[in-house]
């Protein structure tokens, strides 16, 4: 019975040794899957792609996912591609919205009460995205739910298990419930069978367990050696029969190539032969072996594939090398001219033709970085070139603008009725900014340049006809201003009529009358000033300084009136040069006076000082006032 009992372990010892190959071989062959799927994944630029485009290929992903049955990779490859879209389409979104903001803005003068709804085809995208991503997040939930539920059955099948090997050890048993506690045995491990996979951290520790509790259950159970012996011959029965179907797998690489449906097949066999139980310890490796030699058939398969795929691979990322390596200097062209900008594209097209034209894919990380690098650099050139014909076009905008803001002003002094000289001086000014100003839209040249002449051309014609009928009441005044001199002369002669009341009717007169001819109008001002003059001189009851004051006074309605102001601003520049020189003056003889008053002879000094001062003082009160009347005129 000893002897027996150190068989068994030995033989129990061998299938956790096997079961742990087998567990590592499952590793093993998810990573094999893995990494097939990952290198088939397409190479695709979207950015160069229309929106119609982006919704095909959406569709097509989503087509594939149902008709795959949610499965796994499907879902990846779709989640994937719908991911690289999402910058696309939000690119694609703010450049739509910002067109449609800036014209709103020109077209209301703000952004208040602007509303964006995006296209049909961009909702499909986004609408195409979103459930694309909804169906993997539903598919790997519903995973992760299902392997927390296998998880929870498998802990409880332990449970079960350890209670019936408590069950067993605890309590004799007679024969009717050793053959109950089979039963329940192999139910359990029925249940177990049927039980799918959990998270990956546990499945090691739960598989250790269940063995570990199997390997208690056999070894307690001496009186059923039998039956574990005839269960073992049963499993080894069924393990050569998952050879065969594995080893047919093989030799069916001779009529058809590797692909992933049969790797998923062999998989599956993997998975029943995991879950059957021991074999007789002497075909135990034996089954192992062979089984395993049958894998390693279709292993070795894909590796042959892959070196293959991987040359190939190589030669297309080398010749790609090739054609980014020459567009690289296009990145960066430059030029002023439209003519070498569209030569220079269809240079770059034809790499781009070259590059489309290269099918197969490369190597992942090389390939993909290769690829970003050549989309990158083709964006870059058609960004510059895009660059010249906006920066072209938004300074013919600029100066459309700026040749707008011209008429518009043009159009506002017309509007004035105004045509004196500051407005005259405008148009011309206007004018001059107008031949600085370059070109505008082609569309727009020949009528914004037909609004500017018109309103130009109307100002003058509307100066034109205004001039003719001022010119002639000028002349008018003319004649009047000088029968008035005439007078005012002829009444200086006579001094005895020479009255301040006569001079200021003359004044009031000459007052009266409006302007006279640009050409005489210095001249009659002068003529006038000296006729007053004149006068002023020729009344007798006027002191010098009343005369002088009566002359500044004539002078400032002159300038009150109208006339020319030259003269007057020439008169308050001298008056406040000699009140500044006065008042230098004044504080100069203060100052002395101080220093004088210190000596013997301080009273002579002292007096002739003072007089200076007190004659200066009178002299400023008369220039202060005279500068008062100037400045009111002024």
């Amino acid at each position: 019975m000893a002897q027996e009992q150190q068989e068994r372990v030995k033989s129990d010892e061998q299938e956790d040794l096997t079961q742990k190959t087998i567990d590592t071989l499952e590793i093993d062959l998810n990573n094999e899957l893995t990494e097939e799927h990952e290198e088939e994944v397409p190479d695709v630029d979207y950015s160069q792609l229309s929106k119609e485009q982006l919704v095909n290929i959406l569709e097509n992903e989503l087509a594939s996912i149902n008709a795959e049955g949610s499965k796994p990779a499907a879902l990846k490859k779709a989640e994937s591609v719908a991911r690289e879209i999402r910058p696309v389409l939000d690119s694609i979104k703010q450049k739509e919205k910002e067109t449609a903001l800036a014209a709103f803005v020109a077209e209301n003068g703000g952004e208040e009460g602007f509303e964006y709804k995006y296209d049909a085809e961009t909702q499909k995208i986004d609408a195409l995205s979103r459930e694309i991503r909804g169906l993997k997040n539903s598919y790997y939930q519903g995973q992760e739910k299902e392997k927390e539920k296998n998880f929870n059955v498998k802990t409880a099948l332990l449970q079960r298990l350890r209670t019936l090997l408590e069950d067993e050890g605890s309590k004799e048993t007679d024969a009717s419930g050793l053959k109950s506690s089979w039963e329940e045995f192999k139910k359990i491990q029925e249940e177990w069978k049927l039980a799918g996979n959990i998270a990956s951290p546990h499945n090691g520790t739960l598989w250790a367990t269940y063995n570990a509790l199997i390997d208690r259950y056999f070894s307690n159970r001496n009186i059923y050696f039998e039956l574990k012996e005839l269960d073992r011959r049963r499993n080894a029965e069924l393990k050569a029969e998952l050879c065969e179907k594995v080893e047919e797998l093989g030799k069916s690489l001779e009529t058809r190539p590797m692909t992933r449906e049969i790797l998923n097949e062999a998989n599956h066999i993997f998975e029943d032969y995991k879950h059957l139980g021991p074999a007789p310890k002497e075909d135990q490796e034996k089954l192992w072996q062979r089984f395993k030699e049958a894998l390693d058939v279709l292993y070795n398969a894909q590796r042959g594939q892959f070196a293959e795929q991987k040359k190939s691979m190589q030669e297309n990322y080398e010749q790609k090398l090739k054609i980014y390596e020459a567009i690289t200097p296009f990145t960066t062209y430059n030029s002023g001219s439209i003519k070498e900008w569209n030569a220079k594209t269809k240079e770059i097209m034809a790499f781009q033709d070259q590059w489309v034209a290269l099918k197969g894919i490369m190597p992942r990380e090389e390939g993909k970085d290769l690829s970003k690098k050549f989309w990158a650099a083709l964006k870059t050139f058609f960004n510059n070139k895009g660059e010249f014909f906006r920066q072209l076009e938004s300074k013919r905008e600029q100066n459309l603008e700026l040749k707008n803001q011209l008429c518009a002003e043009a159009e506002a002094i017309l509007e004035t009725g105004e045509d004196n000289p500051s407005t005259t001086q405008k148009i011309i000014e206007l004018q001059k900014r107008w031949k600085g100003i370059g070109q505008v839209p082609e569309k727009f040249k020949d009528t914004i340049y037909e609004r500017f002449k018109k309103a130009c051309d109307a100002y003058f014609d509307q100066k034109r006809a205004k001039n003719k009928e001022v010119e002639e009441e000028f002349e008018s005044n003319l004649k009047k201003k000088v029968d008035l001199i005439e007078r005012i002369e002829a009444a200086a002669n006579n001094k005895d009529e020479s009255t301040l009341n006569l001079l200021s009717a003359f004044k009031g007169e000459w007052s009266s009358i409006g302007f006279v001819p640009k050409k005489d109008m210095q001249a009659i001002q002068k003529r006038y000033i000296a006729a007053i003059n004149t006068y002023v001189s020729a009344i007798g009851q006027l002191s010098s300084k009343e005369k002088e004051q009566a002359v500044l006074e004539s002078e400032v309605e002159l300038v009150r009136d109208g006339d020319s102001s030259r003269n007057l601003y020439r008169k308050e520049s001298d008056i406040r040069r000699k009140i500044t020189q006065l008042e230098n003056d004044i504080a100069l003889w203060q100052n002395n006076i101080e220093f004088f008053a210190k000596s013997k002879t301080s009273d002579r000094l002292k007096a002739e000082f003072e007089r200076k001062i007190n004659s200066a003082l009178s002299q400023l009160n008369d220039l202060k006032h005279q500068l008062s009347i100037i400045q009111e005129a002024i």
